[in-house]
């Protein structure tokens, strides 16, 4: 453990050098000064927080952690409730495929795919599925409302002894509120066939609150084959106490049905096979859906200590058909498959502090318990228009782990604290497959040391170094594999637990009345980018990577009615070990930037507007393919009738820029090529410009 840190606190003190050797930070910063565009969510300038209460501890523990509050995420516009994570500076929401799939993410230099190495938690409630059928972190989170929402939290970096699997590049935490201000009944209509109705409400009930929402929405899309997106969303919570004493017991249901337009060949469009770019190649891809939990939280302090427990029960289903490389496979029946995943999540959270005091020194101790259990049955099928036509694997996984942390934060002198913690993880993999020689079971274990010093502040300026690990699980098929599902060949089993080092500087101050700012370079190993491949039914460990990044962000309240938050993020991401293919990570998100506009306070009129661009990225390792970049522009406009209604219209992509939303580069067959296919781009354009008009009333 003390070789570790004393790594890590390499990374640190090398960090400067390291990132002098970026060859692209130029152009970067070029963007950050020619376009005005800086980084932004509001990054609140948090203390910690004993007995619900703020002690004289300090600011955060990181240039990279923040709260984006309620009324930030009300303003934000979302195409998709995804999108509300876009408020945490550098991250990027995306979609390939139908609109009940889960999102694509892009954060510090990762293609996260659908939540790998992003740590993503509601109300306390894991998202991430692991060993799922379709990628390692499955993180849907179509169900859920934004309207609900009462805080987001975001720490990116493995310096948290708090957050275990997943947490590498980050995790998020959003929050639900026990009560609302005021009912909301709001109903929605929109182009490509969107419609949304919403009522929600927190009547007082038996000495506490009652919160209820319901939700229906469908939506098309632009696509020539309609999405024909359905989902049936519900919350129901009670709630007594306050943030510091209290308990509410939760349960959710959500259920969806959607086409999927997924990415499809830019050659079927130049060679006329299809009609556009919203054309698909199989118009049988698709999928359904569903989640339904139950939740429950307690929270107890008084003014030294305090504790919290929650725990849950996940029920998620998903039907997923999907046919990325068309005829390449199977010329005769096409290449559509099928990776059904039905899982039941238990889980269960605690943790105790209790403040110190001692010496003239302010102290405090963390003890934390997190268990999870997956129950899963998955497997990948042969399917033609979603009807199964072959089996290529069938599992019953049942996966469980433990994890417990210690962290102590202390203030040293009025200008100098720590935060030190120490995380241990367990694991236990049992894979019972339709093939015998892959079933088995496999353990493993992992100790991640976490290290911040904070100085400061001076001149309402406060300074960080961060340094720690951390980790992500693999597939749990992939720990037991003997033998290629597909083609019988003997395999080499994967490592459980993979570990990442990381480390960051960074600077936080508020210089001007108003403005925010914060500002953080990083230094990220992994171990190796191992990787269940779902759409081919087998494991793949990839090459030992680094990536090496900053991130810039400002909010600035400049008046009582008008705000602004940017931010500018470039990561550098390469694998680290030699290979004359190239050291290029596919897909690795390079340049991020964002600019958020909000106004209000202006008699009846508020509003709000957002640039996003999403930079090139290298879709081979040599980079001789890359992605184009996006440019994306959303707005909302608002005007409040009474003081209890008010009508919105939203806009997006306003440009109407013909732009990726993702892109591909691998091999894929249409009808009359050749045998051995075509190597080409493949791309998900964004959505042509549309606007939604909404009428919310509140009671």
């Amino acid at each position: 453990m003390f070789n570790t840190f004393k790594a890590n606190a390499r990374f640190a003190l090398g960090l400067p050098r390291r990132l002098a050797r970026l060859r692209q930070v130029h152009f970067a910063m070029a963007l950050l000064c020619s376009s005005g565009v800086w980084a932004g969510g509001e990054q609140t300038l948090e203390k910690v927080v004993v007995s619900g209460t703020v002690t004289a501890l300090g600011f955060s523990d990181a240039a990279s952690v923040g709260t984006v509050t309620q009324k930030q995420l009300e303003a934000r516009t979302v195409y998709r409730p995804g999108e509300l994570l876009e408020s945490v500076p550098g991250l990027i929401v995306s979609q390939h495929s139908g609109e009940g799939k889960a999102n694509q993410f892009y954060l510090r230099g990762f293609n996260l795919d659908h939540g790998t190495d992003m740590r993503t938690t509601i109300d306390g409630m894991i998202v991430n599925q692991r060993s799922h059928a379709h990628g390692q972190g499955w993180t849907d989170v179509n169900f859920l409302i934004p309207e609900l929402a009462k805080s987001l939290e975001y720490r990116k970096g493995p310096y948290y002894a708090s957050e275990g699997d997943f947490a590498s590049a980050g995790s998020v935490s959003l929050k639900y509120t026990d009560s609302l201000m005021q009912g909301i009944a709001s109903v929605g209509l929109g182009q490509n066939g969107f419609r949304r109705v919403l009522l929600a409400d927190s009547p007082a009930f038996a000495g506490g609150k009652l919160l209820y929402a319901l939700e229906g929405l469908g939506n098309d899309g632009p696509f020539v084959n309609p999405d024909q997106f359905r989902k049936l969303n519900a919350v129901l919570r009670y709630s007594r106490g306050d943030e510091a004493n209290g308990f509410n017991i939760t349960a959710m249901a959500y259920k969806a049905k959607w086409n999927s337009t997924d990415q499809i060949a830019q050659r079927a469009i130049d060679s006329g096979l299809i009609r556009n770019r919203f054309d698909a190649i199989d118009p049988t891809d698709g999928g359904a859906s569903h989640r339904y939990s139950l939740s429950g939280a307690w929270r107890a302090a008084d003014e030294t200590s305090s504790t919290q427990i929650s725990a849950y029960l996940i029920d998620n289903k998903l039907e997923l058909f999907s046919n990325f490389t068309y005829f390449l496979d199977n010329p005769v029946d096409g290449d559509q498959f099928a990776q059904p995943d039905h899982r039941r999540t238990a889980g269960l959270n605690a943790t105790h502090s209790r403040r110190m005091s001692g010496l003239r020194l302010e102290s405090e101790n963390t003890f934390g318990l997190q268990l999870q259990s997956d129950n899963v049955f998955n497997g990948l099928l042969n399917t033609k228009a979603r009807k199964t036509i072959g089996v290529t694997r069938q599992d019953h996984i049942v996966e469980s782990n433990a994890g417990v942390f210690v962290e102590n934060a202390t203030k040293w002198t009025p200008w100098f604290r720590t935060v030190a913690g120490l995380r241990g993880d367990s694991y236990r993999f049992k894979v019972r497959s339709d093939n015998a020689d892959n079933s088995g079971t496999a353990t493993a274990t992992m100790v991640s040391p976490k290290l911040s010093l904070v100085f400061g502040p001076w001149s309402k300026t406060e300074f960080y170094v961060n340094a720690g690990s951390g980790f992500h699980s693999n597939d749990a098929r992939g720990t037991t594999i003997k033998f290629d599902p597909k083609t019988g060949d003997a395999v080499d089993r994967v490592t459980p637990l993979v570990r990442s080092k990381g480390a960051e500087l960074g600077l936080r101050g508020n210089w001007l009345p108003g403005l925010q700012t914060s500002l953080s370079v990083y230094h990220l190993d992994l171990g190796s980018e191992l990787l269940f491949v779902g759409d081919a039914g087998t494991t793949e460990a990839s090459r030992p990577s680094r990536r090496l990044g900053f991130e810039l962000a400002n909010y600035y309240k400049l008046s009582n009615w008008l705000t602004v938050d940017a931010d500018v993020a470039f990561a550098r991401a390469r694998f680290r070990d030699y290979d004359p293919i190239g050291n290029r990570i596919p897909g690795a998100v390079e340049g991020v930037a964002s600019l958020a506009v909000a106004v209000d306070n202006l008699g009846p009129w508020f509003g709000a507007a957002q640039l996003r661009y999403f930079g090139p990225r290298p879709l081979i390792e040599d980079n001789s393919v890359r992605s184009s970049s996006t440019t994306v522009i959303n707005a909302r406009l608002g005007y409040r009738l009474t003081p209890k209604s008010r009508v919105e219209i939203e806009g997006f992509n306003l440009a109407n820029r013909t732009a990726s939303a993702i892109d591909y580069y691998y091999t894929s067959r249409l009808r009359g090529e050749a045998a051995a296919g075509v190597d080409s781009i493949h791309f998900h354009p964004i959505e042509s410009r549309s606007f939604r008009l909404s009428y919310v009333m509140n009671f």
